[in-house]
């Protein structure tokens, strides 16, 4: 039976929420228990019924769906939306009750209250179900067919929803031919789709789960809400009388509980975050609380007095729910006075096998927590049940009084009176004492976590300090194992956060007299707790960003390092591997200036590389700000430095070496040979850069010419060639002197081209 009404729960509070997000613009939710699980879909749907913007937290973690679900419910208590057991744990962990009782609280306080707020206002009533319940009848006291006194079963045969509505709505259809003609679920189909094709109400409901001896009360309610809202509102105050002596039903639900009698019980909620450090106190509520709910802390208040007498004995009052159906001042029989006692004998019972059934108080906070819930649930039966209790007790008193039993008969009616009044005083009494001992032993674990936590924070604010004093580095393996480090406080941390999450559901029971001290000295302790925590997560957050950063530049100095200091040993290699002398011939000659050239235009490429090392390096350093590791890397750099300038001038020496190579070596080069020589030294540069940015091949060596020549031609050869490379030198001293320039800029070259041209006779000469 609970799981279908959970399901059809979950099926109308689905399609009701789907309708706001309709009206919001909202995209609609598939699984109610899955999507709100992050807090996300939680907020936006109270971003529509509040009309405020909410922030999101956008990560995807557990502790950002619990501070989700966490600023939901601090919006519902700023609306004044009753939370009753409800955590946002519960909400994240997916528990269905919870998160139902929590969609249910909201539909409550934008559906039923927010629709009915005026009409109870101008009618100073504060039950609306009550004024709900007077509206439904007054309109359809004209249907013989019909008799509504609840929200559940009267609604079951479809004929109230279509009374209703035709009894504001005669012009929709027939009500003779629907009332005789159709069956259950053609009534109930019919009132869903007049209702939205005439009055724009959803379908929120479905035949089949209403067709049932007991369909779901919270759903008929939210739907006659809707079929409220749209239609005429006037309620008189005989309506509202009418429904305050009809007889109320013996049986009562979880959801129906009545108070206590003749007890001052009443519950102050203390909102604490302990994740953020804020902390507000609200009014206090007449309305019990018997469960915490996420960052909310419920202390029960009462007096010592009360603590041990939560239950009259006996002769317990008249009670508001009337089992017999009838007043008391009418005349009983000993046939009604037997059954009911009974009826209460056998749940009496029950609840004695119950309380025996709780077992033992555990050690682990959690399941006491838990055992401290079901007790709380068990009292609430106990409150529900005592007016039973309390009736058969009067009732016998009254057959006695009347004095038409016989002495047999009010012999056993006194012993019956006896048994039951001493068997419901030592259900009463042992239940109070299994709470007092719950309460004490809650506390005390409570206490424990409390502790506990302080001094976990103690621990690891000194860690923090000592992780924040030691520098970072120097090495990369140092950071790598520093961040291991940190990952191993970040797992304390989530290991941490479960007890956190544990002390977000405290339930705290306090005495009368020192209650406002006491959740005064809790407050204060729990946000100074939460300040802490909530410093702590923030660091560590902040530090695993910081530390993922330099990570990230360390690893890309270190690549882009290795890599360039494995081209440097390359091009050393190769530039110690160029002949410089002792050619064989003109090719070899040729071939070692080409890759010298080459080697030129890598190194002037390669500039790049190194002003990309020199400015991750800084970056590095920014983030880091470590001495020795700025020490390190201005090492390596003016290394990579050292070695690039060695580098250059190792192959301006080798360049040099070469071309005087020339004037050393007799061999038979031609004129042209020896000027594309020189030429190709002196412009090596530009042939280089060239050469490496087209990719192109080297040119092929000159071919030499086979030449047959007689001993005096070689003679004259050589001596030539020795005269060529003498004016050669001259003309470049020339060239570089002073003189030059004034020349140049006097523009007068005549002198000049009288020093130049004493050499021309070599040039006229220099032919094979």
């Amino acid at each position: 039976f609970a799981d279908e009404r959970e399901d059809v729960q979950k099926k109308t509070f689905t399609k009701w929420i789907n309708a706001q997000f309709a009206k919001f613009g909202r995209h609609h939710i598939e699984d109610l228990f899955t999507d709100f699980r992050d807090g996300r879909r939680l907020l936006e749907l109270l971003e529509g019924l509040t009309g405020q913007k909410l922030a999101k937290e956008k990560g995807s973690t557990r502790v950002h769906a619990l501070n989700n679900v966490n600023k939901a419910l601090q919006v519902l208590q700023k609306n004044n939306v009753d939370l009753v057991n409800i955590g946002s744990t519960d909400i994240v962990d997916g528990n269905h009750k919870l998160t139902l009782g929590l969609i249910w609280s909201i539909i409550l306080h934008w559906q039923v209250k927010d629709v009915m707020k005026n009409i109870m206002a101008g009618l100073q009533q504060t039950n609306s179900e009550k004024i709900l319940l007077s509206w439904v009848r007054q309109s359809t006291r004209s249907y013989p067919q019909v008799n509504v006194i609840n929200f559940t079963s009267s609604w079951s045969d479809g004929l109230a929803f279509n009374a209703l509505i035709h009894s504001h709505r005669p012009d929709l259809f027939d009500w003779n031919s629907l009332a005789s003609q159709q069956s259950v679920i053609q009534r109930l189909d019919h009132a869903f789709n007049v209702a939205k094709r005439h009055l724009g109400i959803e379908k929120l409901l479905d035949p089949e789960d209403i067709a049932t001896a007991y369909p779901d009360k919270k759903s008929i309610l939210m739907y006659v809400t809707s079929l409220f809202q749209v239609l005429p509102q006037q309620v008189t105050i005989e309506a509202i009388r009418e429904v305050e002596t009809l007889p109320r039903q013996s049986k009562v639900t979880r959801e129906e509980h009545i108070p206590l009698h003749h007890q001052q019980r009443f519950s102050q909620q203390i909102t604490v975050s302990v994740t953020q450090g804020h902390a507000h106190t609200p009014s206090l509520s007449p309305k019990p609380l018997f469960k915490s709910y996420a960052y909310m802390q419920a202390a029960y208040v009462m007096s010592p007095d009360q603590k041990r007498r939560q239950f009259p004995p006996q002769y317990l009052g008249v009670p508001e729910d009337k089992p017999f159906g009838r007043s008391l001042m009418e005349e009983v029989d000993l046939d009604s006075y037997q059954t009911a006692l009974e009826e209460v004998l056998t749940w009496l019972l029950s609840a004695e096998d119950s309380l025996q059934a709780q077992g033992d108080i555990s050690n682990d906070v959690e399941e006491v927590k838990e055992q401290f819930h079901t007790h709380e649930g068990f009292m609430m039966e106990l409150t529900a049940h005592q007016g039973r209790v309390g009736n058969v007790l009067q009732v016998g008193s009254q057959l006695i009084t009347a004095g038409k039993l016989s002495e047999d008969e009010e012999n056993e009616i006194q012993e019956q009176m006896n048994l039951l009044n001493s068997r419901w005083e030592n259900l009463r009494v042992a239940s109070m004492e299994k709470q007092s001992n719950l309460h004490k032993i809650l506390m005390d674990l409570q206490n424990q976590q409390l502790t506990q936590l302080t001094e976990w924070l103690a621990k690891t604010e000194e860690r923090t300090k000592k992780v924040e004093s030691e520098p970072l580095g120097p090495d990369l393996e140092d950071l790598k194992r520093q961040i291991e480090e940190h990952k191993a406080l970040q797992e304390d941390l989530e290991q941490e956060q479960v007890k956190v999450n544990s002390l977000t559901h405290m339930v705290v029971v306090v005495d009368e007299s020192s209650g406002d001290k006491a959740t005064a000295a809790l407050e204060e302790q729990l946000q100074h707790l939460g300040d802490r925590w909530a410093a702590i997560c923030k660091w560590t957050e902040d530090r695993w960003v910081l530390l993922q950063d330099i990570l990230r530049k360390w690893q890309l100095f270190a690549e882009e390092q290795c890599l360039f200091d494995a081209w440097l040993t390359e091009k050393e290699d190769a530039v110690n591997n160029v002949h410089t002398t002792g050619f064989k011939d003109q090719n070899e000659m040729l071939t070692n200036l080409r890759k010298l050239a080459i080697l030129k235009g890598d190194l002037e490429m390669k500039r790049q590389t190194l002003n990309k090392l020199n400015s991750l390096s800084q970056e590095l350093l920014a983030a880091i700000k470590n001495k020795a590791v700025a020490q390190k890397l201005e090492g390596w750099l003016e290394n990579f430095a050292q070695r690039w300038d060695n580098l250059v001038q190792k192959m301006e020496s080798s360049s040099k070496q070469i071309s005087q190579a020339v004037t050393t070596t007799q061999t038979s080069l031609t004129q042209t040979t020896v000027m594309e020589t020189v030429t190709m030294v002196t412009t090596r540069e530009q042939i280089l850069v060239k050469h490496a940015k087209e990719e192109l091949p080297p040119p092929p060596p000159h071919k030499k010419r086979q030449l047959v020549v007689d001993s005096e031609s070689r003679k004259r050869f050589d001596a030539d060639t020795t005269e060529l490379h003498s004016w050669m030198t001259r003309s470049e001293v020339v060239l570089q002197s002073p003189e030059f320039a004034i020349y140049r800029k006097e523009g007068n070259l005549s002198e000049l081209q009288e020093k130049v041209n004493v050499g021309k006779t070599c040039q006229s000469t220099f032919k094979v």
